[in-house]
Parts: C-alpha cells; structure tokens; sequence
C-alpha cells in the first residue's frame, strides 16, 4: 500500500507559472488599491463639502442665478450648469462626428497613403497641444471678432476633444474582425454600406467610451474656457451671443477667492460638476447596452 501512495497522489503541483499568475494577480489588486485611495479622497471631499451647501439651498442652487457679491452666501449655479451644456454639448456636435469620419478615413480609406499618415501625426500632437494654447488661440481667431460666447468655448474645447475621439475610434475600427467585412462585400454591399451598417455597429460600444473620456475632458477644463466664454452671472442660453459661464470657471473663481461663501459654492460647483458627468456616461452606456441587446 505504501508503494501506491504516490501513483495515487492527485494534487496538483505548483509550477512557476502559477506562481507567476498568483504574484501578478496579488500586484494587480494591490495597484488598483493604490489608485482607489485618491480617488475616494477626492470624491469623499467633494461630496462631504459640496453635498452641504447643495442641501442647504436646494433646489434654489441648481436654478438662481450667480450672486454678484463673492461674499455673500447662497445659491446658486443656474446660468454655470447651463453654460457648461451649452458649451460642452457644442463641442461634442462638432467633434464627435468630424473624429469619427476622421478615424473612418484614416483606418478603412487611407491606410498606408502619405496622407493618412500626415493626419495621425496631426492628432498625434493635436494630444499634446496645452489646453491654454488652444484657448488662446480660438480667444485670437474668434473671440477678438465676435465676442465672448458660448460657441467661442465649445470650439476650444473642440479642438481638445477631436483628437481624442479619431485616436480611440481608430483603435476600435482595428479590433473589428476583417471577417465581418469580407462577409459583407461577398454579399455585394459596398464599401461605404459596410462601413455604416457593420463596421461603425460593431465598434460602437468603443467609440462611445472614448467619446465619453473626451466629453469629461473637455468638461473638466477652464483654461480655454477663461479666453472664449467670458464671466457671466445670469442666465444666456443663447449658444451664439453674449458672455457665459460654465462650472468649472466657477469653481476657478470661487475656490480662488478668501470668502468662505464663495469657496462652499466652489465645492458645490465641484460636485455639481461631478453628478453631469455621472449621469451623461450613465446615460450613454444604457443606450449602447440597450443597441448591442437588440443586435
């Protein structure tokens, strides 16, 4: 019997790949952990500081106008939830759509021409271009003409988000398997159809991610916004006249400012700022969930 108890012993034996996998996985969850520690200070104090002021004059802050005197406490940030939408919802009509024909062109048109090759150079230092370059320089060719607008910041930011968007849609037109493509010219479909019905289809979960990390960029930034919007307090929901605001100028300004007033409605700016954000991108993902279910 003793002879048999090893031929009969069944447990497997760990080898330097498992160990491997066992140490990449612990340095995997350790990295994560790592990156979760100042994410959730950040959005423990956004939320402890900002949920406050929000409560405390709620509904008023998300619909009064901005106080004129920094000091003063009280709501609200009416006219920066609305600007920020104007100017945020403008670049992405302009952006997303101009990246997505870019990406198109560059991956199933022009591979491989001289071009192609000049155009993803151009996005590639469009990526590293300061956001108060680009703010300067939509303040000289359209500011300077015709005035602070909210169009004026929706072409800032723009500018920041097209290269984002052609880079990410790029990559997903090249995960999609050329199979699908071959199948659809054996049926005799051209080349402009099956780009349309199943290329774009097919990588549009990836090409909304992007979209998205674009749209929070540009959300985020200040910089071009201070050369392009200007500082208004009241409400302007015309896109295309007059000064503006948005929240993240708000957040600038009153968090910069010694009343203690101002700096509560920047936290509240601040979280405000956050909850968009959330609700845009939850907004997009049940929408690509609901077309990948009925495709």
């Amino acid at each position: 019997m003793s002879e048999l108890r090893p031929a009969l012993d069944l447990r497997r034996k760990r080898t330097w790949r498992s160990t491997k996998s066992t140490l990449m996985t612990v340095l995997m969850g350790a990295a994560v952990a790592v990156v979760l520690i100042p994410l959730v200070a950040v959005m423990w104090s956004v939320i402890s500081r900002g949920a406050g002021v929000m409560l405390q004059s709620f509904p008023d802050f998300f619909t009064a106008e901005i106080p004129l005197v920094s000091r003063r406490p009280g709501p609200g940030m009416g006219p920066a939830i609305v600007g920020t939408l104007l100017a945020t919802g403008g670049a992405t009509l302009l952006a997303v759509p101009l990246g997505v024909l870019g990406a198109v062109y560059l991956h199933e048109y022009g591979a491989g021409s001289k071009f192609a090759g000049a155009v993803r150079f151009m996005t590639t230092v469009m990526t590293g271009v300061p956001s108060i370059v680009m703010g300067l320089f939509v303040y000289l060719m359209w500011t300077m003409r015709f005035g602070y607008s909210a169009f004026g910041g929706a072409l800032a930011l723009a500018c920041l988000m097209l290269p984002v968007v052609i880079s990410s849609t790029e990559q997903m037109l090249k995960l999609v398997p050329n199979n699908l493509r071959e199948a659809s010219y054996a049926l005799g479909t051209t080349k402009s159809r099956t780009i349309l019905t199943v290329v774009l289809p097919a990588a549009l979960p990836g090409i909304v991610s992007g979209a998205l990390l674009a749209i929070a960029r540009a959300a985020g930034e200040t910089a071009p916004l201070l050369f392009a919007v200007g500082a208004a307090s009241t409400y302007n929901p015309h896109l295309f006249t007059e000064a503006n605001t948005s929240l993240s100028l708000q957040i600038f300004s009153n968090a910069t400012s010694s009343f203690v007033a101002a700096q509560d409605r920047a936290w509240g700016a601040a979280l405000t700022l956050v909850m968009l954000t959330f609700a845009l991108t939850l907004t997009a993902r049940i929408f690509t969930a609901r077309f990948a279910l009925k495709r």
